[in-house]
């Protein structure tokens, strides 16, 4: 049991060597942009194919430097909220 949870710690999910967020945001954007884009403007696809593999190319470049980047990108959604200070300061303090 116990090497299941390390090795979901070490080895955080991956789709085609990218972390998983960045390159489902990077999909779910521009997958639909293409086909509006062909639809609507007649353009060529190979456009957007050449931009979609720069773009996950980039996401895995920066993945392998940062293997956690969806966590983080996770972590960051939840914690990046306003809150109300009791005490008149600059600043999030994070006080109920």
């Amino acid at each position: 049991m116990r090497d299941m949870i390390l090795k979901a710690v070490a080895q955080p999910p991956k789709i085609f060597w990218g972390p998983v967020l960045p390159v489902a945001l990077n999909a779910g954007l521009q997958f639909p942009f293409m086909f509006m884009m062909i639809g609507i403007g007649d353009v060529n696809p190979l456009f957007f194919v050449v931009s979609i593999i720069l773009v996950h190319t980039g996401i895995v470049l920066y993945g392998t430097r940062e293997p956690h980047l969806s966590a983080m990108i996770q972590a960051f959604g939840q914690t990046n909220v306003v809150s109300h200070n009791l005490y008149s300061e600059r600043g999030n303090k994070f006080e109920p």
